[in-house]
């Protein structure tokens, strides 16, 4: 098992947060702790849920897992509200797109694996 800073996923989880922060600073004052808090929390909590899944036995990983790709869900809509609304820059919103892309698919595949994984 690699330590969870050195997996890919965490990496691209770290950058997501990254942009979360730049797009809670872009958000006019009443939106900046409705909207910007909560997204920025969810992508610490998805880096969190990373690590507990790398740390889990297969019969809890794929529950973290699960909570991860909820949680990335949730961040994608509400990036896209706000897309929608003209608070998030272009360029940052395909930044997140591809961000969130990009975890929605290492994590499906991890979770296919620890699916498959016997328990031991």
């Amino acid at each position: 098992m690699a330590i969870h800073t050195d997996l890919p996923i965490y990496r691209t989880g770290i950058q997501l947060l990254d942009l979360a922060v730049s797009v809670q600073e872009q958000l006019p004052r009443g939106l900046k702790r409705i909207m910007g808090e909560k997204i920025t929390q969810h992508c610490v909590d998805i880096l969190e849920l990373m690590a507990l899944a790398n740390a889990s036995r297969h019969d809890v990983r794929a529950a973290h897992l699960e909570e991860l790709l909820t949680r990335q869900r949730a961040v994608t809509v509400m990036l896209r509200v706000l897309f929608d609304r003209r608070h998030v820059s272009p360029k940052l919103w395909g930044q997140s797109v591809q961000l969130l892309g990009s975890i929605g698919k290492q994590a499906g595949g991890w979770l296919k694996t620890a699916n498959r994984a016997p328990a031991a």
